[in-house]
């Protein structure tokens, strides 16, 4: 775990008494400009993340102690500054993994943080360029150490998989199915995928609305109609404000044996008086329209804006299984149509027909899944609807009456 490139052993680094170095807050007058300009503390019971932001590329190295349990991140060619100071001030007493952080001037050029933790972690960092309006970052990631998954919510282990590289959700190509059929030997399993998270706030409208936090509460209602029904299961891909990269999104609906997927999004467009309820389903052969290709570039953009390891995700380019795949677009189709249809009752509709285009969220190859974009929080009224629970609901009850229509029509899984 040490990234250390210098000579000094772990034993020299505790020589003296690190405690008095470290409330010793003493700054020194660096040349260089460089600071942290935001810090920001991400908890979950997932997994918590420290977000650093600075105006220049930040250069880190780390190391565990024990007695207690700390990890340490020390900070090249950094001055302390009151943002670092007020680091402690975040962390709350619910964090599961965080106990506190003391910070300190180490040296002239050195800034060091210490994470004391909870609970035994294993920390991923990295770094990540500016994007989206994000100066440099770099990110810890406190995980839960390997041995505490469970098996009825696999995130923790499939977010150890991704960022060792191992996830893979082009095999196999059909995921095993529970046995009998759904809807009559066995519950239909939906997978409700609330967008965005944690770092990533998704649109935000004028009034400063965050679509990660509207479509979070549409997800739990929707989440409780269809906890209603005695023929239907549903998961989430996230139920709290995290950052789930795509490909892990991906994987849980494959993992849990999902029937349906279902995206909830609250999107932005460049111009303001775009208005109206929508819906998507994948394409492999391109956008069907301008509008649809600039969104789902904005969504598959979700990732660098919330941040992933340097494992990376080469998902976006994975080869896709056509004959698999189209039939399963194919249905998507279908299934988005009885949402769109459901969802003009309760909003004017952007267009009439379900839009295509490379939604990455969208590409498990044999579950039919579809992007929901609730209304425009880019539209100054879209946003005041957003924003109410009666909206909210009535956007939740929509997408479940979609939902039902689509099998009781006939679907891929038709209710028997």
């Amino acid at each position: 775990m040490d990234h250390s490139n210098h000579g000094f052993s772990r034993r020299r680094l505790l020589e003296g008494t690190v405690a008095t170095i470290l409330l010793s807050i003493s700054p020194f007058r660096l040349a260089s400009s460089s600071s942290i300009v935001a810090i920001r503390i991400w908890p979950a019971s997932s997994y918590t993340r420290v977000t650093l932001e600075s105006n220049i590329a930040l250069k880190y190295r780390q190391f565990a102690l024990s007695g207690p349990d700390r990890i340490v991140v020390d900070l090249e060619n950094m001055q302390l500054n009151s943002v670092l100071q007020g680091i402690s001030q975040q962390i709350s007493s619910r964090d599961p993994y965080l106990k506190l952080v003391r910070v300190g001037q180490f040296d002239q050029k050195m800034v060091r943080l210490v994470f004391e933790v909870k609970t035994h972690v294993e920390p991923q960092m990295f770094t990540i360029a500016p994007v989206a309006g994000f100066k440099h970052r770099l990110v810890v990631d406190f995980y839960p150490a390997s041995g505490v998954y469970t098996d009825h919510d696999p995130l923790l282990a499939l977010l150890e998989d991704y960022n060792k590289g191992k996830l893979d959700n082009t095999l196999p190509v059909k995921a095993k199915k529970p046995a009998g059929k759904a809807g009559r030997d066995r519950p239909i399993i939906i997978m409700i995928d609330p967008g965005h998270g944690g770092e990533d706030p998704g649109a935000i409208g004028k009034y400063k609305t965050r679509e990660k936090d509207i479509v979070l509460q549409v997800a739990r209602r929707l989440k409780i109609l269809i906890n209603r029904e005695p023929k239907m299961k549903v998961y989430m891909t996230r139920n709290e404000d995290v950052f789930i990269p795509l490909k892990v999104r991906v994987a849980k609906a494959r993992k849990m044996q999902a029937d349906l997927f279902v995206s909830i999004h609250a999107d932005a467009f460049t111009n303001r008086k775009a208005r109206g309820s929508s819906v998507f389903a994948l394409s492999t052969k391109g956008a069907t329209n301008n509008n649809a290709r600039y969104l789902a570039q904005t969504q598959n953009e979700a990732d660098l804006v919330g941040g992933v390891s340097k494992s990376g995700d080469k998902y976006l380019d994975h080869t896709m299984f056509d004959l698999v795949q189209t039939a399963t677009i194919n249905d998507s189709l279908k299934f988005g149509t009885e949402v769109l249809k459901r969802m003009g009752n309760v909003n004017k509709l952007h267009k009439n027909i379900v839009d295509q285009a490379g939604f990455a969220v969208l590409k498990a190859p044999d579950i039919p899944s579809i992007l929901v974009e609730t209304a425009f929080i880019s539209n100054i009224k879209e946003e005041q609807k957003l924003k109410t629970a009666k909206f909210q609901q009535q956007m939740a009850e929509s997408i479940f009456r979609g939902i039902k229509a689509y099998f009781d029509n006939g679907g891929k899984l038709a209710l028997r």
